[in-house]
């Protein structure tokens, strides 16, 4: 399991129990006696990237933890949930965990609407899937920096024949070597030169901060490398753009200024797409914009939750 910041002390860790027998960890961001007085919010769900540790929402924990019934939940293999005991991390999977998950929030609300839900890079096609089988469970939907569909979707080198075949045929290769390579993986993880090299690539942002993220690549060295490797398998598999001209719930689309794992045009595409959706784009940031720019992130948040009032 990956390590992650620790949840607010006095909060409870709760579980859920998936269909394949694996418990999914899920906890709010209140103190047992604060959570009472906000059971009658509606609930706001936050659901992570791929291999996200929870530090990534520090800012917006910040901001709503106090006037907001505010829930974070971890995928199977990451934080507190166990690794799936079916050895199963699709993503139909995640979002079936995610709607187990958003039922056992409502079941201990009582706000009588469906939540609201948040979802970074990977979890925006797990909340799209859930969208696609339970409208019903979603309010609203807040889309940061991920696509619908697997990443660089819109890219010409996806176009070319036998380009997605080959893809999946290195990955599926790769799966069996990826558990014994744990060693190596930590130690790169663990290196101070990865964050550098990092902004040099233009993955992290001009004001990504240095301690936060060092932590999160330090994490992931830690973490069961097969639900990371089966996670990202899926991924690029992913496709729930079909979904999108059928929202009719409101929407933002939240994106950084250029991020070489979401490809502007991925979410370009969600923007077209999904009716009505309202749009941002943040400057100097890059993929990790939760941590780069988490003030105006979390304050164009805010806003968009006070217009669903």
């Amino acid at each position: 399991m990956l390590p992650s910041v620790p949840i607010m002390e006095g909060s409870i860790l709760r579980h859920i129990v998936a269909s394949d027998g694996t418990r999914i960890a899920w906890h709010t961001h209140q103190r047992p006696g604060d959570e009472v007085q906000l059971r009658d919010r509606v609930p706001v769900v936050l659901t992570n990237g791929l291999s996200t540790t929870e530090n990534f929402w520090k800012h917006l924990v910040s901001a709503l933890a106090t006037t907001t019934h505010l829930v974070h939940w971890s995928y199977r293999g990451h934080g507190q949930s166990e690794t799936a005991r079916s050895g199963d991390y699709t993503i139909s999977t995640h979002a079936d965990d995610l709607l187990r998950v958003t039922e056992a929030v409502r079941a201990r609300s009582t706000f009588s609407g469906a939540p609201v839900h948040i979802a970074f890079s990977m979890g925006v096609t797990v909340l799209l899937e859930l969208y696609r089988r339970r409208p019903d469970l979603v309010r609203a939907m807040v889309l940061i920096a991920g696509g619908a569909d697997h990443p660089y979707a819109s890219s010409a080198a996806f176009r070319i024949p036998g380009a997605r075949a080959a893809l999946r045929m290195a990955l599926r290769t790769a799966a069996p070597i990826v558990p014994r390579s744990a060693p190596v993986v930590r130690r790169v993880t663990a290196s101070k030169a990865l964050f550098p090299l990092g902004q040099a690539a233009g993955v992290f942002g001009p004001e990504a901060p240095r301690e936060e993220l060092e932590h999160f690549l330090r994490a992931v060295g830690t973490m069961d490398l097969r639900a990371y490797w089966e996670s990202l398998r899926s991924l690029m598999e992913a496709r729930a753009s079909d979904v999108l001209p059928q929202v009719r719930v409101p929407v933002l689309v939240i994106a950084p200024e250029r991020d070489v794992m979401a490809l502007r045009a991925d979410l370009d595409t969600l923007r077209r797409l999904i009716p009505g959706a309202e749009w941002m784009i943040v400057l100097r940031t890059g993929h990790a914009m939760l941590l780069e720019a988490g003030g105006a992130v979390s304050a164009r948040i805010q806003e968009f939750l006070l217009g669903l009032q």
